[in-house]
């Protein structure tokens, strides 16, 4: 009977959290300077529309629009990924400085290279991931506390003053850049949805294909690792092949999101949580709520954001760190409560 409950709840959750992802991405594809009316947003996807709305919606806000979902779910799912393995409630590609370090392999690869981003679209994941995999590396260096293995507390520390010094050295960087890269970087930093043309969406797409089934796979796992070492040993879990797969899983998917939607952050700390907070503690359960949520989140955000500061709008970033910045001292201070 209680089972049947779970499974009812999670269903009702997961079907209100779709048709509020739709509502989002409606207004989302009606806002900015040219505004459109549901009408017109509809006629134009059907094909209907006029030159002028063919070219805003189908050209400029649509693959914006997938850019910021695809990021929001990306990032939801990497903070569930980190929270589960580390077994640490602060967990977040961008507290424990993954996206500093994709950050700042992206502004060193423009540096270096002395080239544009836009002319390396298929590149910048890759580069994204090295940063994010060398932060990690030091991350899990900085914060191993011999017999008590991976400290929470530590991580979050470590993960912090990584975010700020690769944060600083991306900023230092931008000293040597052109005008053009300058303003790239920048804009990055702040959060801003860069990455908003077709050939993004198709660079971005294939990782979410791959990625997500193999984390919905793991789900039982992830439940596993979130328990006691001995217990996922006495189950037959290979704690150090599973934390790495999955720990890898969680930087791909934040790296590629970064690469292309700029370095957002909480938005992988607080769609996990409440996802788990609505459904529960089974990953079975509460990550497919949690990736809508994350994109629930970061659409809104990037909605927020064209909305209050026409014609250029604010970076989703920004919106993201004021809404996510009180949650983080909320989760803190219950954190230190048990």
């Amino acid at each position: 009977m209680i089972e049947s409950k779970v499974k009812v709840k999670r269903r009702v959750a997961l079907l209100i959290s779709s048709v509020i992802l739709l509502i989002c991405i409606i207004l989302n594809l009606m806002t900015g300077e040219y505004r459109m009316t549901f009408q017109q947003v509809w006629q134009t996807l059907l094909g209907f529309g006029d030159s002028a709305s063919q070219l805003i919606l189908v050209e400029f806000r649509l693959p914006r629009l997938m850019i910021t979902l695809f990021a929001g779910i990306a990032l939801s799912l990497s903070g569930a990924i980190l929270q589960g393995v580390t077994r640490n409630a602060l967990a977040e590609p961008g507290i424990l400085g993954i996206n500093a370090g994709s950050g700042f392999a992206i502004a060193l690869f423009i540096a270096i290279g002395q080239i544009k981003a836009d002319d390396f679209v298929y590149m910048l994941p890759l580069v994204s991931l090295i940063g994010g995999l060398v932060v990690t590396l030091f991350l899990f260096y900085f914060s191993y506390e011999g017999k008590k293995g991976l400290s929470p507390e530590s991580m979050v520390l470590v993960g912090i003053g990584l975010s700020a010094a690769l944060s600083g050295g991306a900023l230092t960087l931008v000293s040597s850049f052109d005008k053009s890269q300058s303003e790239f970087i920048s804009a990055w930093l702040a959060g801003n949805i860069w990455g908003d043309t077709w050939p993004f969406v198709w660079a971005f797409l294939p990782w979410l294909v791959i990625i997500i089934p193999v984390i919905l796979y793991k789900a039982e796992t992830l439940n596993i690792l979130n328990t006691d070492d001995t217990i996922a040993v006495a189950l037959g879990v290979s704690l150090n092949r599973q934390r790495v797969i999955l720990v890898l899983a969680a930087i791909l998917l934040s790296s590629v999101a970064v690469s292309v939607a700029g370095a957002i952050g909480f938005i992988g700390l607080m769609g996990p949580h409440i996802a788990r907070s609505i459904i529960g503690p089974r990953h079975q359960s509460f990550l497919p709520l949690a990736m809508i949520i994350g994109g629930i989140l970061l659409v809104v955000s990037d909605n927020i954001g064209q909305v209050l500061l026409q014609p250029n709008g604010l970076p989703a970033g920004v919106i993201a760190a004021i809404i996510g910045a009180p949650y983080f001292l909320y989760l803190m201070y219950r954190v230190r409560q048990f």
